[in-house]
């Protein structure tokens, strides 16, 4: 399934744009689409979230899915 993934942050800097279209069926597909477009994330760290919920196991995507990868963050 197409998808359209929201960038945020020094990951919009990797990819070049705030969104881009990938084709992925769940969140592993996706991560290994990432990786092989924009190799410089291979070693970087993100969180992904579908929907406005972070997710830590692999997720299959609907068509209206929300995708958005965040870099780390921290609170103070």
């Amino acid at each position: 399934m197409n998808l359209t993934i929201k960038a945020f942050g020094n990951l919009t800097e990797i990819i070049g744009t705030a969104e881009v279209e990938l084709e992925a069926r769940d969140s592993a597909s996706l991560q290994a689409a990432l990786v092989q477009r924009f190799p410089q994330l291979r070693d970087r760290k993100f969180a992904i979230a579908v929907n406005k919920q972070l997710i830590t196991e692999n997720t299959d995507f609907k068509e209206q899915d929300v995708v958005a990868l965040l870099p780390p963050f921290s609170g103070g």
